[in-house]
């Protein structure tokens, strides 16, 4: 064959173009008629294809058995590799694949079959101890995942030497699987599928799990193999995770029932958030990507779903009384991953405020420190909704709802006590805060205010005490007064302010007004001794103030008729009402001791100022002498006699003033300040004033609601009495009930500003 092979050859290289056997041509360049003319080389296919020796086949394939057979057994391999791939690529071109193909399948599975009897044989029950059965299903593990490793080891080399019929019949053959899917077809049906093997590989897998969830360590690279070798023979979901997840459900259903009896509340977040972490570890270290779902929401579930309400009820008001912030954060982190965790835990927040929050406004015992406290839980909450639920809205309305509806639990009171407590900031001598404190602490309190329904019942005390600060000199800042009307002008308009800004007006009125009178007085031909400041007050702007008729001193009664003449001669047909109740005075005063300097208010000028006349008087004497109405007269005296500095000696000695006492001059009177500021106890609010206050805010109302009645009915002429009362809700801005509402339409009915229908008495028409 060799030989014939070189006479062709030889035979190819004639001088004349003469075609070989083997297909190449040449011309020669003798041939050509021109010198230097170019080449031409001609390659043809072989006329017949060269033939396979008897017996290749079976002997290549005897071959390549012999290495599959030592790769199987971890032998040496006879051949070269590279002399292996040549001889299946000979066999693949000589259309032997298909045989080839399932003589490697058949070579492979018997191997595989074989693997079978080392798991069948290894004892299956255990009679020793737990722990023995343990190592023994462990032992069982650890030979699983070798013969595994083996086989996918062996599956590789396998493919290597077959490569070139990996990649050219198989590839070809949709329905033919590759010599990988082969080898865990293989696997998959004749070991992981035996239903004795796959049961003991899972219950010796879910061991181990349930060893490392209960402290103890495992060998986490034998679990991510033979979970990963479940995966990649797609036996996973169904042989492993359903089994699982039954067990996860199980072990953390009793969990939770058994740590919600056992535990308190931070110390059960800790735990639920530390069993989520260390899920959510396994399934990085070796559970497959697709369990992260429904494991998390099976832990999440039974430790939280199902025992959300028992949580809430164990631990929430302690967590938010304690303010516990780290606690409070990790609850509403875990609750925001359970379905119906946050509205949940949103209803039990709003229940907690509206409880807590209605304890400090309906306690009577409280009304003292109410506003302040009003102020500290919501500083509290706020925190809590900022930091801890992470600003969420719905928190932070819930909050807000909640503070409306406890802070109106109890009418008009809140809205008192929160009027005088910014009047002990504003007042003179409050040394506790700064200007910048001073605005943040009536930054908080607006918030505070916003929620009160009567917002009136504020106007007026408010008002009330404003009037004292400016006439008596008490405000602390004026820019604090301002500051503080423009945050209620803001809130509430232009219209609840204007009074206010009415007082500030006659104060700065007033100051001018005197400069002009001190110069009037300079031109008098008879200049008094005594200086007098008169404040001139718009009787619509000021709280009103019952006129009280008393006797006053020759000189001051002369000094107020030439005031009056001096002001009416400026301002003709206005009328001027003196009230002695706001009035005050500096007296000065000899003791043995020395001079003195006494600030007292007009009531207490009067009854000082008898004892000019005479050592000693009764309080039926000082009554009659001065005009001043008993009540006000008693707690004059009991501030001149019975107080800090007592100017007067009371006999008999006692608290009270009672009608036979008597008083007289205490000449031995010592104090180590040269002006002395005698409380002023009728500046004080009595029960009295407080009552009437709030008579005349119902007053008002009264009025308010006669006026948009009226408004209502000029504007629709008819008008059924439910739609009436629904648009006067609307207009106005204080609580109201529907009975006094009727009660209002039936005295507009009597005074003939509207009347019933005839026929149909739910409805009414305005009386032109």
């Amino acid at each position: 064959m060799a030989e014939d092979t070189r006479q062709d050859k030889r035979a190819s290289f004639s001088p004349i173009t003469e075609h070989s056997t083997n297909g190449m041509a040449r011309t020669s360049s003798v041939a050509s008629g021109k010198s230097g003319a170019s080449k031409k080389l001609v390659i043809k296919n072989f006329k017949d294809r060269p033939k396979l020796a008897e017996n290749y086949t079976e002997d290549t394939w005897l071959k390549l058995r012999d290495a599959v057979g030592a790769i199987q057994n971890s032998t040496s391999i006879k051949y070269n590799l590279e002399e292996l791939y040549q001889a299946v690529e000979n066999l693949c071109s000589y259309k032997v694949s298909p045989t080839l193909y399932k003589q490697l399948r058949q070579v492979c599975e018997d191997h595989v079959q074989a693997q079978i009897h080392q798991f069948r044989e290894y004892p299956f029950f255990c009679t020793q101890h737990c722990q023995e059965k343990s190592l023994d299903n462990l032992s069982f593990l650890k030979r699983m995942n070798r013969c595994w490793q083996d086989h996918c080891r062996q599956t590789i080399m396998i493919r290597s030497i077959f490569l070139f019929l990996d990649r050219t019949y198989v590839l070809q053959n949709s329905l033919l699987p590759s010599i990988w899917d082969t080898g865990l077809e293989l696997f998959r049906t004749h070991i992981v599928s035996d239903s004795a093997v796959q049961k003991r590989t899972v219950e010796g897998i879910l061991e181990q799990i349930e060893l490392e969830r209960n402290g103890e360590t495992v060998d986490r690279s034998l679990l991510r193999s033979l979970l990963g070798m479940l995966s990649d023979l797609q036996v996973y979901k169904d042989s492993f995770e359903e089994r699982f997840l039954t067990e996860t459900n199980r072990l953390y259903a009793a969990e939770g029932q058994r740590l919600m009896q056992e535990r308190d509340v931070p110390e059960y977040l800790h735990h639920v958030s530390r069993r989520l972490e260390e899920e959510n570890d396994r399934i990085v270290s070796y559970l497959d990507q697709s369990t992260q779902k429904p494991l998390i929401s099976c832990v999440e579930k039974q430790l939280l779903g199902e025992h959300m309400t028992a949580i809430l009820q164990k631990g929430l008001s302690t967590l938010l009384d304690e303010n516990r912030v780290t606690e409070l954060a990790l609850l509403y982190q875990l609750f925001s991953k359970v379905k119906g965790g946050l509205p949940t835990l949103l209803q039990f927040w709003r229940d907690y405020i509206k409880s807590f929050g209605g304890e400090i406004v309906c306690t009577p015992e409280k009304d003292k420190d109410m506003v302040q406290e009003l102020l500290d839980f919501k500083d509290k909450m706020d925190n809590v909704a900022q930091t801890c639920f992470a600003r969420n809205e719905s928190f932070i309305n819930a909050m807000k709802e909640a503070f409306e509806t406890f802070i109106n639990k109890r009418p008009n009171k809140p809205a008192e006590l929160i009027a005088k407590y910014v009047d002990s900031k504003l007042r003179a001598g409050n040394k506790e805060a700064t200007e910048e404190e001073l605005e943040r602490i009536l930054d908080k309190i607006m918030i505070i205010f916003r929620f009160i329904h009567g917002k009136d019942v504020f106007e007026a005390f408010y008002k009330k005490d404003l009037a004292k600060r400016l006439l008596v000199g008490k405000s602390a800042s004026v820019d604090a007064e301002k500051s503080m009307l423009s945050k209620l002008k803001h809130e509430c308009g232009a219209a609840f302010t204007s009074k206010l800004e009415g007082m500030f007006k006659d104060m700065e009125l007033s100051k001018d007004i005197m400069i002009q009178f001190k110069q009037y007085m300079q031109n008098q031909s008879e200049p008094s001794n005594i200086e007098l400041t008169v404040n001139i007050l718009t009787m619509g702007y000021w709280p009103s103030y019952t006129p009280m008729e008393v006797h006053l001193p020759p000189e001051m009664v002369k000094l107020q008729e030439v005031f009056k003449l001096f002001y009416l001669g400026k301002h003709s047909g206005r009328k001027l009402q003196w009230q002695p109740t706001l009035g005050h005075a500096v007296l000065k005063a000899e003791f043995k001791e020395g001079k003195k300097e006494l600030q007292v208010s007009l009531f207490q000028t009067l009854v000082l100022l008898m004892f000019n006349e005479g050592e000693e008087f009764s309080m039926e004497e000082i009554r009659t002498a001065t005009g001043i109405e008993e009540g006000e007269l008693r707690r004059t005296l009991q501030s001149l006699a019975c107080g800090k500095a007592r100017v007067l000696n009371k006999n008999p000695r006692g608290k009270d003033v009672e009608d036979g006492d008597r008083f007289n001059f205490n000449n031995d009177f010592k104090h180590k300040l040269f002006r002395i500021k005698i409380n002023q106890i009728q500046m004080k609010e009595t029960v009295e004033e407080q009552v009437s206050t709030t008579e005349r805010v119902f007053q008002d109302r009264q009025y308010q609601i006669d006026a948009a009645v009226v408004r209502i009915m000029k504007m629709r002429k008819t008008l059924s009495h439910n739609l009436l009362v629904s648009e006067l809700y609307n207009q106005l801005k204080f609580p109201v009930k529907p009975g006094d509402l009727k009660k209002r339409i039936e005295s507009l009915i009597d005074r003939d500003y509207m009347e019933r229908d005839k026929e149909t008495p739910n409805q009414y028409h305005y009386v032109a």
